[in-house]
């Protein structure tokens, strides 16, 4: 490639960096304010750009029209999302953060079927920008006179924050509740209002980011969660919070990418690998170089990473003796009905993923509940469980009773490497360093077309004869559930639960005692990675054939999901929220193409009933029976 082709590149990759920082510095507005991780702001940039697209129509492609249909999309949006944080997230700032999470997921369903309601399942094209239809000339090729403009939006937009928040009293609250919100209040600032007024600003930079998007690609419903993991990015390494880091990280990332494409290839080892395929994981591969040398972001402040800041959350203790006898009458149920082959097979097909779903979130809620790490990656351990069988199953043409046993030790290797760097981290940085690794797999997998069949996935993995039988395969399902979920359940009720529980409330009074924190999460991260692959595993073989959607982001929102609608404080919460989730979202399926919205709107409801989750709902009710009972 030639030096002018490589400034074209750059210049294409300021573009985008402009685009990309305007929905970034929204949601590290939001974030440095509220303390919300909003899962839903890539869901604003979404409906910016349909809203700009359908205004657009209806006005005329003119200047006016173009042009006031990009300012009243972002107002729009900005609208919108004022009322939801009054409606909605107003009443769960009290709330633990991972359940706002979940409740910013279930609007992120609630949204992209509103816009399938509105707008369809097709992709709609937006206008040219009128004026600037055009190329203009770079030494000779040309370049889009509208990405020209796209350069100078970015800096323009973080000069008039900068004024925003440096020169007027709004942005002097704002700045102070970054740092301390609840001083702020204790000085008589109404922090409703502005909590309502930042989350309002940064819906609309996320809505004028997708609306300025109108002559570059088309309205549809995927870009929503296909932005979001980008964004995070550019607010985790730029710094939470910090508007000029957001700006930089926005271009840092830009150029990697730049570089990346017009580099074309280099040498490894007398082979030829091509540079252009780290696009798919470039920023990725940023933010955990990031991380791992700066675990607080490029502008953030180191006290951000410190462990323990939460309350000590009560000692778990074995579930009253009714309530044993209540799962064993359960799972017997469950084992009859298995054995007499129900009259409806779909039902048993149906209570192996349930199975598989409780393994999976059980392994999760084994990282976030008592060794307080909270993974929006793991996903990962569980597609390398289920590549890992396939793999030794068709590759290698190992046994299946073989390769199912096998698999997980894959998931191991990788949580064990993984988790090195991730035990060193906290919050959202732990997070999203659990993301980075996550994709860095998925990319991967999804590029490797030789040996994991690329986006085609994989086919033709099934059990042995004598599990042929769907029953068969539910009760191996059963037993290895049982199995794993047991083996967590003792380590937690051990002594080694005891001292990583320690490690979650107090790490500095666990490390004087002698309690080596780093290497007991280390081992809990591989623990959890290892019972997530086997899960995994069982997965592979239950279906039939897998894809690097197996893990992917969706999947391990719906681990999150999973766990969270359980209750991360109760043992049993993840078995709840496992199967309560797959059967909602089976059920809810089959009724109305709009599941997505009703699933939200059901995961919204029990997140305002429920706001410790199904199960840990159930058990305060149980413990203050109890007390009452006592007294």
């Amino acid at each position: 490639m030639t030096l002018t082709s490589a400034l074209l590149q750059i210049l294409t990759g300021l573009a985008s960096a402009s685009t990309l920082f305007l929905v970034a510095s929204g949601l590290s507005l939001i974030f440095g304010v509220t303390r919300i991780v909003n899962f839903a702001h890539g869901s604003f940039y979404m409906i910016g750009l349909y809203a700009a697209v359908a205004l657009a129509a209806a006005f005329g492609a003119g200047p006016s029209g173009f042009w006031g249909s990009v300012l009243l999309a972002a107002l729009a949006v900005a609208a919108l999302g004022a009322a939801i944080e009054m409606l909605v997230l107003r009443r769960l700032y009290a709330a633990p953060e991972l359940y706002q999470l979940l409740a910013t997921f279930a609007l992120v369903l609630v949204i992209r079927d509103a816009a399938l309601w509105a707008w369809g399942a097709e992709d709609i094209l937006g206008p040219r920008a009128p004026g600037m239809k055009g190329a203009v000339s770079v030494f000779g090729l040309p370049f889009p006179s509208y990405d020209v403009f796209l350069i100078f939006v970015g800096p323009a937009v973080l000069g008039l924050l900068w004024l925003l928040l440096t020169r007027t009293r709004w942005g002097l609250l704002v700045r102070a509740a970054t740092q301390d919100r609840e001083m702020v209040g204790a000085l008589g600032v109404n922090q409703r209002w502005l909590f309502t007024s930042v989350f309002a600003l940064g819906t609309f930079l996320a809505a004028l980011g997708g609306a300025l998007q109108m002559p570059h690609e088309p309205a549809n419903l995927n870009l929503d969660l296909a932005l979001i993991g980008e964004v995070f990015v550019v607010v985790v390494v730029g710094g939470m919070g910090s508007i000029v880091g957001a700006f930089v990280a926005a271009v840092l990332i830009a150029m990697v990418k730049a570089v990346c494409i017009a580099a074309g290839s280099i040498d490894v080892f007398g082979a030829s690998f091509p540079l252009s395929k780290l696009t798919l994981v470039a920023e990725f591969l940023v933010m955990a170089f990031v991380l791992v040398r700066r675990p607080w972001g490029l502008f953030g402040k180191p006290q951000a990473v410190v462990r323990g800041l939460g309350p000590a959350e009560a000692p778990l203790r074995p579930l009253p003796a009714v309530w044993r006898r209540a799962g064993w009458a359960v799972l017997v149920a469950l084992v009859f009905v298995a054995a007499l082959n129900a009259p409806a097979p779909y039902v048993v097909v149906l209570m192996i993923d349930m199975l598989i779903a409780v393994l999976f979130a059980a392994s999760l809620h084994f990282l976030m509940g008592p060794s307080g790490m909270h993974s929006f990656g793991h996903a990962a351990y569980f597609g390398l469980g289920a590549y890992g069988a396939a793999l030794f199953f068709k590759a290698l043409g190992w046994p299946m009773e073989a390769s199912l046993l096998l698999a997980p030790l894959l998931a191991a290797a990788g949580a064990f490497v993984f988790g090195w760097f991730c035990v060193r981290l906290s919050g959202v940085y732990l997070a999203m360093l659990t993301l980075a690794f996550a994709q860095i797999v998925w990319s991967v997998v999804f590029q490797w077309d030789a040996l994991t069949g690329g986006s085609n996935g994989l086919v033709g993995i099934w059990p042995s004869a004598w599990l042929a039988p769907k029953p068969a395969y539910y009760l191996l399902t059963l037993a290895f559930t049982v199995a794993g979920c047991g083996l967590l359940v003792r380590m937690l009720h051990a002594p080694f639960g005891l001292a990583l529980r320690a490690s979650r409330d107090s790490p500095l009074r666990a490390a004087a005692i002698g309690i080596r924190v780093p290497r007991l999460q280390w081992i809990a991260f591989v623990v959890a990675g290892t019972i997530a692959g086997l899960a995994g595993s069982l997965f592979a073989f239950a279906k039939g054939t897998i894809s690097p959607e197996t893990l992917g982001v969706g999947k391990s929102v719906d681990g999150l999901v999973m766990v969270l609608l359980g209750g991360v404080q109760a043992v049993s919460g993840p078995w709840v929220g496992g199967a309560l989730f797959t059967w909602l979202q089976d059920t809810v399926a089959r009724q109305t193409d709009y599941w997505r919205a009703l699933l939200g709107i059901v995961m919204l409801a029990l997140v305002l009933v429920f706001p410790l989750g199904v199960a840990g709902g159930l058990k305060r009710l149980f413990i203050r029976e109890q007390g009452g009972a006592t007294r």
